[in-house]
C-alpha cells in the first residue's frame, strides 16, 4: 500500500513537473525553438531565427493536402506576401509527416510549393517538435511575433476559414497592421479551425 501511494505521489510530482517546464504560448511568450535547426523544402537548413526579418515573423502551421489548406490557399498565399512585403519573414510548417521518411516528404513539399509558388520558407517539422512546442493543433494556425520575438496574436487567418466568400473579419492581416503601427493587437488570439496535426 506505501509503494502504490508513493508511485502516486511521483506521478503527481511529475505531471506537475511537466506542465511547470511547458508553459502554455500565450501572447507575450518568446519565439519557441528559435534555433532549431530546419529543413526547407529547398534543401536549406534553416532556424526560425534567421528566417525573421526586421518586424517580425509570422509561423503558419500548414500542409500539403488537407480540406481546409485547399480553401485557404489564394488567403494563405496573400497573408504570406503582405507580412514580406513588410519586412515580417515568414516560415510555413508542415508536422504531419507521422511515418512517412523525410525525402519522400520534402519531395511532396517542394512540388505542393512550386504549384503555390511560395517564395518563403515551408519546413518540415520532425516528430511534431514545433507543433508541440507552439501548441498548435490545426492547418492552418498561425503566431505573429513582433521586432523582439514575443507572441502578439495567434489564431486563424480570418473568422471564416471555410469559406473565402463569407469573411468578415481579417485577424492575421489586422493584427499584422496593429503590430506595424506599434499597438497591441485588437484582437490578440483566435480559434483556429482546420484539419488536425497528426501525433503519432
Amino acid at each position: 500500500m506505501k509503494k502504490v501511494y508513493c508511485l502516486l505521489i511521483l506521478c503527481c510530482w511529475l505531471v506537475a513537473m511537466q506542465s511547470a517546464i511547458i508553459p502554455s504560448l500565450e501572447v507575450g511568450a518568446p519565439l519557441p525553438k528559435a534555433d532549431v535547426v530546419l529543413q526547407d523544402f529547398s534543401g536549406k537548413e534553416i532556424t526560425l531565427n534567421k528566417a525573421k526579418l526586421s518586424n517580425g515573423l509570422l509561423v503558419m502551421f500548414s500542409g500539403n493536402s488537407c480540406p481546409y489548406i485547399e480553401r485557404n490557399k489564394v488567403r494563405t498565399q496573400e497573408i504570406c506576401k503582405y507580412a514580406l512585403s513588410n519586412n515580417i519573414g515568414v516560415v510555413l510548417i508542415n508536422s504531419n509527416t507521422a511515418g512517412t521518411d523525410e525525402k519522400t516528404v520534402l519531395a511532396a513539399m517542394k512540388t505542393f510549393a512550386a504549384g503555390q509558388q511560395y517564395n518563403w520558407y515551408y519546413v518540415v517539422d520532425k516528430k511534431t517538435e514545433l507543433a508541440d512546442a507552439f501548441e498548435a493543433n490545426h492547418m492552418p494556425e498561425c503566431y505573429l511575433f513582433n521586432q523582439q520575438s514575443k507572441l502578439v496574436y495567434k489564431g486563424a487567418i480570418d473568422d471564416n476559414p471555410g469559406n473565402a466568400d463569407a469573411v468578415k473579419m481579417r485577424h492575421l492581416s489586422n493584427a499584422i497592421n496593429d503590430m506595424l503601427a506599434g499597438k497591441a493587437a485588437r484582437v490578440n488570439s483566435t480559434t483556429a479551425l482546420g484539419c488536425n496535426i497528426k501525433r503519432f
